[in-house]
């Protein structure tokens, strides 16, 4: 039924494929069981096979269920019956009964080998995808495999082995993606569940972009420029604040690079995204003022207790510092992790005015208390230059 070479094989795949013996025997032996009742429409309901790889042999038996009184003859074997056999069964044993199979050789055959070819298939992705989990949260160059609906498929590996899955979200708009394309992704999480293992990638999420900056700038990945935090609105805008851990080195000319080389490459990556880069300040508001560029500030009060910022704009750069729908503001605000109200100079003026008018002709109140009023604490920064920042835009420097 089974060539004698099998065996050897079995002991073969667990030395040069690290596939259990053990494990390959339990699904052999269950897949044959399955394939006899299935094709040789045999009366034997219950079917178990016990491959035994030291004396090589492969016995096939027929299980019933001890019972005190038989009610299906197929399953079940009477307890009087089953003594005769041997005394010590009780109720609720199993009886096993050897038989020999017919005509059941070739199918035997052929299930073996889809049994082994499987684990073979099985124990190659495990290993591919015990490698690759060290690989998550970095970049991978991947080909399209092919497109279902909104969602990608890729090929990830040195022979395309493992498959991941670019979810609609984690596409950047306006990008288009065609079979056999060779892109760069972010391995966004790898899940190994078996056979159903999934790796998740993505081309919008803030850990592209900052994995294309440690790639392009040295000093990053050094860490001796921090990248603190990223807000990004895949394919139109991203915003980064960064810092230098070496008060001798630029953490805005390591990341820009000569001629702009550096940020351009990471630019032209991401089709023409613009990208600020921010220096990050341990002051919040002063951190505030620079994420709105490439707007000029002019001051930023908050209110102490609660991270909201209201800043004030020279009037012709209120539209900038807002930003088309709101996307400037938005992502300073992302970034720095504060509510940011923005407001003209001349608005500001003329709220602050009103404000006075009516605290003038409000009546005073007697009172019998002798201690001042306390006032409401806030805490201000007047911005008397443009924040550092460099904007990128269409692979230029603005």
């Amino acid at each position: 039924m089974i060539k004698e070479d099998f065996f050897g094989a079995i002991a073969d795949l667990e030395k040069e494929k690290g596939i259990s013996a053990e494990s390959l025997i339990e699904t052999l032996e269950n897949a044959l069981a399955s394939a006899y009742k299935k094709n040789t429409g045999d009366s034997i309901a219950n079917v178990k096979i016990k491959i035994n790889p030291e004396k090589q042999t492969v016995k096939f038996y027929a299980v019933k269920n001890i019972v005190e009184e038989v009610t299906d003859p197929a399953t079940e074997i009477s307890l009087e019956e089953a003594r005769l056999t041997k005394k010590s069964y009780k109720a609720g044993d199993l009886y096993e009964t050897e038989f020999a199979p017919l005509k059941f050789g070739r199918i035997a055959a052929q299930t073996a080998k889809q049994v082994v070819m499987q684990k073979i298939r099985e124990a190659e992705r495990d290993s591919t995808m015990a490698e690759f989990e060290d690989k998550e949260n970095d970049i991978q160059t991947v080909t399209v495999r092919r497109i279902e609906g909104k969602n990608v498929y890729v090929e990830i590996g040195d022979n395309g082995q493992l498959e991941g899955l670019m979810l609609p979200q984690d596409q950047v708009p306006g990008e288009t993606y065609k079979v056999n394309d060779k892109i760069k992704v972010y391995v966004k999480k790898i899940r190994n569940d078996g056979r159903n293992s999934t790796i998740l990638v993505s081309r919008s999420a803030p850990g592209f972009v900052r994995k294309l900056f440690e790639k392009e700038v040295p000093e990053i990945k050094d860490g001796v420029v921090e990248i603190k935090a990223i807000a990004r609105e895949a394919g139109q805008r991203t915003k980064m604040a960064i810092y230098s851990n070496d008060k001798n080195v630029d953490a805005l000319g390591a990341c820009v690079g000569m001629r702009g080389m550096r940020v351009n490459a990471v630019v032209s990556e991401l089709n023409g995204e613009k990208i600020d880069i921010i220096l990050w300040s341990e002051d919040p508001l002063e951190f505030i003022a620079k994420a709105l560029s490439p707007a000029k500030v002019l001051k930023v009060t908050a209110i102490e207790g609660e991270k909201v910022a209201r800043v004030i704009v020279p009037d012709d750069k209120l539209s900038l510092a807002i930003g088309r729908d709101g996307q400037n503001a938005r992502l300073a605000a992302r970034l720095t992790g504060w509510k940011i109200d923005v407001k003209s100079l001349s608005k500001a003026e003329a709220a602050a005015a009103e404000e006075l008018t009516e605290t003038e002709e409000k009546p005073e109140e007697v009172t019998e208390a002798t201690e001042e009023p306390v006032e409401e604490v806030k805490a201000e920064t007047e911005v008397t230059e443009e924040a550092k920042t460099t904007e990128t835009e269409n692979g230029e420097n603005a």
